[in-house]
């Protein structure tokens, strides 16, 4: 067991090399996990529940693009690599589209429930 002496020295340490790939690898290895997962999930989903699993998808999107833009930043690597700044672009473009895509859908879909008019009769 560690001793308190030996957590205060770890915690005053500085910090290891943020760029480097090995510290980026547990989490390239949890959204791999993330995506199986979500396959899976939805893969089971019934057909009845899959418009409000869409409309769930739409807010998720939302927390992406939030997060991808906190990411991308205001200048292009600023405190990470350039290319964490790319994929945060990236990111934004992908949870756009999605968004957008998504309302096009749901409009779609509740178009089908509107009451028709009957045409007049001649």
């Amino acid at each position: 067991m560690p001793t308190p002496e030996l957590i205060l020295a770890a915690a005053a340490a500085p910090p290891a090399e943020s760029g480097s790939l090995l510290s980026y690898l547990p989490l390239a290895f949890v959204f791999v996990l993330a995506t199986f997962v979500g396959l899976d999930v939805i893969r089971h989903v019934s057909r009845l529940l899959h418009t409000p699993l869409m409309s769930l998808t739409n807010a998720i999107s939302a927390v992406v693009i939030v997060g991808a833009i906190l990411v991308a930043g205001p200048e292009p690597g600023g405190d990470h690599p350039l290319w964490i700044s790319v994929l945060g672009y990236a990111a934004i473009a992908a949870a756009s589209v999605n968004i957008v895509s998504g309302f096009l859908i749901t409009q779609r879909m509740l178009k089908m429930f509107k009451s028709r008019e009957p045409e007049a009769k001649r």
